[in-house]
C-alpha cells in the first residue's frame, strides 16, 4: 500500500517561499511510469494541479504557476518537494501530494489520482 505524507510549515509570510515535502512509503518514486504531483485547493475553489515530477526526474508545471514553482526530489529519502516563491494570501490553500499513472493536469475529483496524501493546510499571512 503506497502512502504519501506532506510536511512543512503551516504559516508563511507574504513574499516568502513556501516549501512542502512529500514523503512516500510503500513504493518508490523512481518506479516506472508514475507521475508525482502537487495539487492544491483554495477555500471555495476546486482542485488545482500545480506540477509533477516523473519517475525519471522530468518536471511539468501549470503554466499559470510555472514562474514561481519548482519541484525537486531526493531519491535517497523517497521524497519530493514543492517550492512556491513570492507567495501571496491567494496561495492560502490545502496542499496535497498525489500519484497518477499518467500526466493529469486537470483534476476534477480525487479519483483522478490513485494515491493522495492527507493534505497540509498552508496559510499565507503576515
Amino acid at each position: 500500500q503506497v502512502q504519501l505524507q506532506e510536511s512543512g510549515p503551516g504559516l508563511v509570510k507574504p513574499s516568502q517561499t513556501l516549501s512542502l515535502t512529500c514523503t512516500v512509503s510503500g513504493g518508490s518514486i523512481t518506479a516506472y511510469s508514475y507521475y508525482w504531483s502537487w495539487i492544491r485547493q483554495s477555500p471555495g475553489k476546486g482542485l488545482e494541479w500545480m506540477g509533477a515530477i516523473t519517475d525519471r526526474g522530468s518536471t511539468y508545471y501549470n503554466p499559470s504557476l510555472k514562474s514561481r514553482t519548482s519541484i525537486v526530489r531526493d531519491t535517497s529519502k523517497n521524497q519530493f518537494t514543492l517550492h512556491l516563491s513570492a507567495v501571496t494570501p491567494e496561495d492560502t490553500a490545502v496542499y496535497y501530494c498525489a500519484r497518477a499513472g499518467s500526466l493529469r493536469t486537470v483534476v476534477t475529483a480525487k479519483s483522478d489520482y490513485d494515491y493522495w496524501g492527507q493534505g497540509a493546510q498552508v496559510t499565507v499571512s503576515s
